[in-house]
């Protein structure tokens, strides 16, 4: 049982990772206008339309954090 819950806990810290990462992109973009991800990997190029993809999965999951902080 101590494994999987390890495999949990890395993939909240790989989630939690991308969603800071998500929120500091939001957070350029509405106060300076400054889209970090269009710059470093190109406006709408395969890259960064996965890495939106996986910022937004990483928001979905990171509700289960609500699920989970109740049942503590």
């Amino acid at each position: 049982m101590q494994e999987g819950g390890n495999q949990v806990k890395t993939l909240d810290y790989i989630a939690l990772t991308l969603v800071i990462i998500g929120a500091i992109n939001w957070g350029l973009i509405g106060f300076l206008g400054f889209d970090l991800v269009r710059v470093i990997f190109g406006d709408m190029t395969v890259v960064s339309r996965i890495i939106y993809a996986l910022v937004g999965i990483a928001g979905l999951y990171a509700l289960s954090y609500f699920g989970r902080l109740r049942s503590e």
